[in-house]
């Protein structure tokens, strides 16, 4: 029953299940990079991590070199994401690729009271390639494509999403200010219906704050954060500590979820090499996320 819940909540599309207020596809709101998700799951508004890129592409605008990551996210039961990027300059235009799979396996099949008859997995797909440009030293600007492929029940449906950012950071020293737009498409037809996309509105500010003295940096952001088609609307907010560019605890709130709110993590470099991990508990016994980063830049 629980599998069968998750499967509900990547993807409203069985016959007549899904609603016109609602959304399906829900993988696409899973949080990109181990730093982000345990700073809040915002998506931090520096250019030197790449998994930033994948919640404003304006932010791709500001890599002058070539980074690399690998993710496993892996929530409660039997989800599973995993996900690959790179970004780099490619004969001068900066660009980054996100690919991610998710999954939901042995998902049992009952007809009646008794055994499982069969199983199957669900599994979902994304590819996004953004690039990103630099109006002047303050402002810029990204956009990004993607495409989207879900499969179960032996049906499978495919579709185009876009996204857009935005990044202005000439107000104060030190502060950056984001807004993006993602996840505005459609899909091909699952069970007699299509499935609407989560579109994704951000907006929000990060500033950070050294102190060389102590050998310490402090980042902290906040944003505003809604699901066109959902009636809520979030806040999030994060704290990241780090001490002499080598090792970061994070820590983060959101509102208006019903089973998660804090979140934390913690993460390690050493010349270009980097290793984070997070965690977000879940309520009502659904259990916990964890999720672990590796990233290189060359």
């Amino acid at each position: 029953m629980k599998k069968i819940l998750i499967v509900i909540l990547l993807t409203a599309t069985i016959t007549s299940a899904q609603s016109a207020g609602s959304t399906g596809l829900s993988f696409l709101k899973l949080g990109s990079g181990a730093r982000n998700i345990g700073m809040a799951d915002f998506g931090s508004l520096n250019g030197n991590d790449i998994s930033n890129y994948f919640y404003n592409p304006a932010l791709i605008a500001l890599n002058n070199t070539t980074r690399f990551s690998i993710t496993h996210n892996q929530q409660f039961f039997d989800l599973g994401s995993n996900s690959i990027s790179v970004a780099s300059k490619v004969w001068g235009l900066p660009l980054a690729l996100n690919v991610n799979t998710t999954s939901v396996d042995n998902i049992e099949v009952r007809s009646q009271a008794g055994p499982a008859t069969a199983t199957f997995n669900a599994n979902f797909f994304a590819a996004t390639l953004g690039s990103g440009f630099q109006f002047n030293d303050n402002l810029s600007f990204g956009v990004a494509v993607k495409f989207i492929y879900e499969e179960m029940f032996n049906q499978d449906a495919s579709g185009l999403g876009l996204d857009f950012g935005v990044v202005y950071s000439g107000l104060v020293e030190n502060l950056s200010l984001g807004a993006s737009m993602k996840n505005i498409g459609s899909m091909s037809v699952l069970a007699k219906e299509s499935t609407k996309l989560p579109t994704d509105f951000r907006l929000g500010g990060e500033y950070s704050f050294p102190l060389e003295s102590t050998k310490l940096n402090l980042i902290g952001l906040a944003g505003f954060q809604k699901y066109l088609e959902e009636n809520e609307s979030h806040i999030h907010a994060g704290l990241e500590v780090i001490y002499d560019d080598f090792f970061a605890v994070r820590g983060g709130y959101i509102t208006g979820y019903e089973s998660k709110s804090l979140t934390g993590g913690f993460g390690v470099q050493w010349k270009g090499f980097k290793i984070d991990y997070a965690y977000v508990p879940f309520e009502y016994g659904l259990g916990d996320n964890s999720s672990f980063t590796v990233s290189y830049t060359f």
